[in-house]
């Protein structure tokens, strides 16, 4: 806000800013200092943070949790695997859920209003898991790559948000227009539906992206090949063997603290591994998000 716009703001309104803004920098600081303190801590000695000592800055600063975390080959491997995963998720997401999300906007598709109603009912009743796994391994999916990426790419909240997008920014007069050029369903949406559709598919697209990035149950449950394990399931074996390492040393007490002290350095290190990648998206798509969210939001 310019101080020349604030100044002549009347009383009320000033005191209503300055509590707003207070309020939004204290929250700032609530949700973004425990992401800062693990920053920290990863790169601090464990004594320093057990003991309450790390606040705003490393000490004892050591790298010998990343050493740890980027020595072992799984880790590219789970790269790799959770790479392909991620792109290729959120590209089949994005494309089928616009597609659909397009259909369902369109008043003359027959029956739209049942297929949303079937569709809605998927949101709130499921088969369960072992239906679910069942229903997998009758399609010969068992342990392919293919599963994870099909798995997660379509959501139904993700579709509503599109239709009412389009619903909200593509008027009947655009279409009816276009029609009468000869501009036919598939040209409409590629030429002009999805040129106008940018700020939703941001949007979707960081969902997707962010789910498929920390997914791990269904890779532990269809997934038996270590070799197309994604990232989450290598951070948490190398995560339990450290954790092991650490309760087996007995005999030993020193070789117990420095296993210990490991395992402490390792957590903080596999979080910081695993977030960062993601969190440097946001901002390239950041512009589009808000406007995104906030006219996809209204479900009519």
């Amino acid at each position: 806000m310019k101080a020349s716009s604030f100044s002549k703001q009347s009383i009320d309104d000033k005191i209503f800013t300055i509590v707003t803004y207070g309020l939004l920098i204290a929250f700032l600081i609530v949700v973004a200092y425990p992401m800062y303190f693990v920053l920290v801590a990863s790169f601090s000695d464990p004594v320093y943070i057990n003991s309450g000592d790390i606040l705003l800055y490393p000490k004892g600063f050591t790298t010998l949790g990343y050493s740890k975390v980027f020595s072992d080959d799984r880790i590219w491997t789970g790269y790799f695997n959770t790479i392909i995963y991620t792109v290729c998720g959120t590209i089949l997401g994005v494309f089928c859920s616009l597609l659909a999300g397009y259909a369902l906007s369109r008043k003359d598709l027959p029956g739209r209003n049942i297929i949303m109603g079937f569709m809605v009912f998927t949101m709130y009743f499921g088969g369960g898991t072992i239906p679910f796994y069942l229903l997998v391994k009758s399609m010969h999916l068992l342990n392919t790559r293919l599963i994870l990426i099909i798995i997660g790419s379509i959501s139904v909240y993700n579709i509503i948000l599109i239709r009412t997008f389009f619903v909200n920014t593509l008027p009947i007069e655009l279409q009816e227009s276009a029609f009468i050029d000869g501009c036919g369903n598939t040209l409409f949406f590629f030429k002009i539906a999805l040129p106008l559709s940018k700020a939703i598919t941001a949007v979707i697209a960081l969902y997707l992206a962010v789910g498929y990035w920390n997914s791990y149950f269904n890779a532990m449950i269809f997934i038996t090949d270590a070799k197309k394990y994604p990232l989450q399931i290598f951070l948490r074996e190398i995560l339990l063997t450290a954790n092991t390492d650490t309760s087996i040393v007995t005999t030993d007490p020193t070789a117990a603290q420095a296993l210990a002290k490991m395992a402490e350095i390792i957590k903080y290190g596999v979080i910081v591994v695993t977030t960062v990648p993601i969190i440097c998206i946001y901002p390239f798509i950041q512009k589009y998000f808000v406007k995104g969210v906030m006219i996809g939001s209204v479900k009519g």
